[in-house]
């Protein structure tokens, strides 16, 4: 690799060419500010935070798109670079709500830490505000413009997977992102996915919060209220309390959700190894014999589609079934919530047919964010609880469980089941490395029954869509394709911890993630879901077996053409 010398505040430094000054900066150990810029997403060095001093050069310039060149001379810390940079973050004050206290992101908050660091004053240019309402129309999201700044990193992420149905309305200072002529979100294509609120530097963009709706059920002393928590979560949920990226707290979790008042806690992950009983016996059907979009974007793949509901809709149609039969409680005075790395969870659990019991599986999704802002809203010292089990039998599970929640690892549940059924066996090898890691796409062929399978996995909706084009077009020829709306999976979901630009510019933030849950599944005694003895009790004593009349009636699901607009 050719490498550039180039000093930065008079320190030398060897960089590989083509580097930027951010990218340089870095590698020199010095942090240069940045509001718009996302690496590989959103590189347009239009906010101007990151700006620096160039020996010889006759402005300062933007560092994150700025290339270096031998010999060159940088300055990240002059007066002129900080009053430039405190200058612009005043500017945008002028025209931003700064109702910090009562700011979900409060704390959190990229501007709020940069106008902190920079000793701004926050009303030097104050003046009128652009007009905006705030568009709560979606399932999912509140977005309220009176906190954008304008960075179109949504923008990019919106481009990013594919659906691109925001963007830059007006010009001048009635500048402001939303959907074209206008539209409400709940009125174009959007896919749900949350991608736009983990790019949002501020406020802009927050899921909606259905915190008051859970305290108020579990106050409810007529109601019974469950929750179970999706596999991603127990990987992420700690980086809201100051734990590394990869830290698992499954313990502590469940600890913290019996705390908060729950009758019980249970584990999406054996809605998991549900849906691999019911995925690989399709799976294994069809070889003898990624869904909204889908819907929206590909209809002529409708019939592809798996008709399994996903592990959320399982456990919360086996809760209000299996387990209020057994335990003699009407479902109708069950609240099943679940905890949930995706914003799109908000949107499925009002689909039609998500109903088994003839209420919803699932009455209210919150995202991990949520969870961990009811943690601290009850006072609840997270790091300090002790490690508590989840609640058995709807909280047992198997290490193909845990793995949905990584690009590939619901491909790998699936054939590790699928594998053993085909060749009527128990198999040594659980691992398909293959499938695994964070590549646009995954392709692999196993030879298993007697016959040659061929599977590929995607994650990240441009990846998805280009996949597909290839299908479509007789390219490529597949049994089985896994795909993941968000890039990277569950890991790397909409409703996630949000992480700043400074840490996921630099940081493997999803190779961090998904190594936590890959090193959770070697943990585990059983690693395949058919294996499970609380799966094969609950197909015993309530659904007979895998594809029945009474799992279809309960676990299966149907998908329709939707209109783009």
């Amino acid at each position: 690799m050719d490498m550039v010398n180039i000093k930065i505040n008079g320190v030398a430094v060897s960089v590989p060419q083509g580097s930027t000054i951010l990218d340089a900066a870095r590698y020199a150990g010095i942090e240069i500010p940045t509001l718009c810029y996302l690496r590989k997403i959103n590189e347009i060095g239009a906010c101007r935070i990151c700006v620096v001093e160039v020996k010889g050069a006759r402005s300062l310039v933007a560092a994150c798109v700025y290339p270096v060149n031998e010999g060159m001379e940088v300055f990240t810390n002059t007066p002129a670079v900080r009053n430039s940079r405190k200058t612009t973050l005043e500017l945008i004050l002028s025209n931003h709500d700064k109702k910090c206290l009562s700011c979900v992101r409060s704390g959190n908050c990229e501007l709020q830490k940069l106008c902190n660091e920079y000793g701004v004053d926050e009303n030097k240019y104050d003046g009128a505000m652009t007009p905006s309402e705030i568009d709560d129309s979606a399932a999912h999201l509140v977005r309220n413009n009176k906190k954008c700044i304008l960075c179109r990193r949504c923008v990019a992420a919106c481009r990013e997977q594919f659906v691109n149905v925001i963007g830059a309305n007006a010009r001048g200072f009635d500048t402001n992102i939303g959907c074209a002529f206008e539209k409400k979100l709940a009125d174009v294509p959007c896919i749900s996915c949350g991608q736009c609120i983990v790019a949002c530097p501020t406020g802009a963009l927050t899921e909606k919060d259905q915190i008051d709706d859970v305290f108020a059920a579990i106050a409810d002393p007529k109601k019974h209220v469950v929750v179970h928590t999706a596999p991603s979560v127990r990987v992420t949920l700690g980086e809201c309390f100051g734990m590394p990226i990869g830290s698992n707290v499954e313990g502590k979790m469940a600890a913290a959700l019996r705390r908060l008042g729950f009758d019980k806690v249970f584990d999406t992950d054996f809605g998991a190894d549900l849906t691999i009983m019911e995925e690989a016996n399709e799976f294994v059907e069809r070889v003898k014999n990624g869904v909204k979009f889908c819907e929206t974007y590909y209809p002529d793949f409708i019939p592809n589609l798996s008709t399994c509901k996903s592990p959320q809709q399982m456990e919360g149609a086996t809760i209000k079934t299996y387990y209020a039969q057994k335990n003699g409680i009407d479902p109708k005075d069950i609240v099943c919530v679940s905890v949930m790395p995706c914003t799109a969870k908000k949107f499925e659990v009002g689909r039609d047919n998500q109903s088994a019991a003839g209420v919803p599986d699932v009455d209210i999704a919150l995202t991990t964010r949520e969870l961990a802002r009811m943690i601290e809203r009850a006072g609840i010292n997270f790091n300090l609880l002790p490690d508590e089990p989840f609640d058995s039998i709807l909280g047992d599970s198997t290490g193909a469980a845990v793995i949905f929640g990584s690009s590939g690892g619901v491909m790998e549940a699936a054939l590790r089941t699928a594998a053993d059924w085909l060749e009527g066996k128990d198999l040594p090898s659980v691992d398909y490395h293959e499938v695994r890691g964070m590549a646009d796409v995954k392709e692999a062929t196993y030879h298993v029954g007697g016959m040659d399978v061929n599977v590929a996995v995607t994650s990240g909706l441009s990846n998805v869509a280009k996949l597909l084009d290839a299908v479509r077009a007789g390219e490529k020829n597949y049994h089985f394709i896994e795909v993941m709306c968000c890039p990277g999976g569950c890991i790397n979901g909409g409703g996630q911890p949000i992480q700043p630009a400074s840490v996921r510019n630099f940081v493997d933030v999803k190779g961090l993630r998904s190594k936590a849950i890959y090193e959770a599944d070697k943990a585990m005694p059983i690693r395949k879901s058919h294996q499970n003895p609380s799966i094969q009790k609950v197909y015993d004593e309530f659904y007979g077996k895998p594809g029945s009349h009474k799992a279809h009636e309960c676990l299966h699901t149907s998908y329709v053409k939707r209109e783009k607009y």
